[in-house]
């Protein structure tokens, strides 16, 4: 078998080359004047308004990190708040470099300093990142709900009337092969699930579905139940209000109001998922995205790029700060009741 250390190293290649690529594919056809306008935009932008960003950037994290203990207050465990602090901003580092690698990181750090059993600690981490799914698909449903005529637009024009022509287009011939191929791919499914029901695989993606199911209805039982919506609500808040923030940075942007911000944090979301840390993809989305509100190519790419930088440096020096932090703090910690 692959050593799991290649494994990271081949996941983080392919997953950054398509960060690189993204990135050659939105910038190739840019003119030397539109490079220029994208470099003014970055020299003239306000960088002192990222400082508020930055805050409410790691309140979301400590929230998260509140959050995060409130799930595993039913399983008898309390761990210090620091100490998940500190796991969560060294997963959110991980993940930088291999996309989900991190919520495995989180849990071997907790489980290491706090004495934690893993397999407990990956079914809190499951349950929160439904609840995070279960909020993503939340703000999709609000903010196409209530940004219809932009949002709707571009749905009808940019991806329902591409693929409504194409279909017109298609001879009769293409159109039953495509059937075709459908029916085959759906009986082919049918047959592997039944073929390797009982597959390790198999037992593996029920028991991960199982997993998802319980963690989500045993929120309804906790004990803070409503502390844990109020903070999943806060999260997004602290999400929000980066990117609202952000929009003051640029004087081309600084008219943008909230259900601007609600786009570019869906979309930009979206992005965050594709890449490692979003490299190319959440810059591309974010740009795609203010031009529905009127925003120049070049001014949209500039802000994607100001907005991703900021998270990312956020990330990256409170996750090695938090790395280098977590055996100093426990060591401490051991070291008090030992002199007691």
């Amino acid at each position: 078998m692959m050593p799991k250390t290649l494994k990271n190293v081949i996941k983080f290649i392919c997953f950054f080359g398509i960060g690189v690529l993204l990135i050659w594919l939105v910038t190739k056809d840019l003119t030397p004047e539109q490079w220029d306008q994208i470099s003014a935009a970055l020299r003239k932008a306000n960088y002192w308004l990222a400082i508020p960003a930055v805050i409410m950037g790691l309140v979301s994290h400590w929230l998260r990190a509140t959050r995060w203990k409130l799930l595993m207050k039913p399983l008898g465990h309390q761990p210090s708040t620091l100490n998940t602090f500190f796991a969560v901003m060294v997963g959110y580092l991980a993940n930088l470099a291999v996309p989900r690698l991190g919520e495995v990181t989180r849990c071997g750090i907790l489980a290491q300093y706090e004495k934690i059993p893993a397999d407990k600690l990956v079914g809190t981490m499951i349950a929160e990142r439904a609840v995070d799914m279960l909020c993503l698909l939340l703000l999709i449903a609000v903010t196409i709900l209530t940004q219809i005529d932009v949002l709707g637009a571009y749905v009808h024009h940019d991806i329902y009337l591409p693929i409504a022509r194409k279909i017109a287009n298609a001879n009769g011939t293409q159109l039953l092969l495509l059937t075709a191929a459908l029916i085959v791919a759906i009986l082919a499914l049918l047959w592997l699930l039944r073929r390797f029901a009982r597959s390790k695989a198999a037992i593996t993606i029920k028991a991960l579905a199982k997993g998802v199911m319980e963690g989500i209805l045993s929120i309804g039982k906790m004990e803070n139940k409503w502390s844990f919506i109020l903070q999943s609500v806060l999260i997004w808040g602290c999400y929000l209000s980066q990117v609202y923030i952000g929009f003051y940075c640029l004087q081309e942007t600084s008219h943008l109001g909230i259900s601007a911000a609600l786009a570019v944090l869906m979309i930009g979301s979206i992005g965050m998922i594709v890449t490692p840390g979003g490299i190319g993809a959440y810059q591309a989305l974010v740009q795609k995205a203010l031009e529905l509100y009127g925003i120049a190519y070049v001014i949209g790419y500039a802000f994607g790029w100001i907005i991703w930088v900021v998270q990312t440096l956020l990330v990256v020096l409170v996750g090695f700060l938090s790395l280098v932090a977590l055996p100093i703090l426990n060591k401490k910690q051991s070291a008090a009741p030992a002199r007691s």
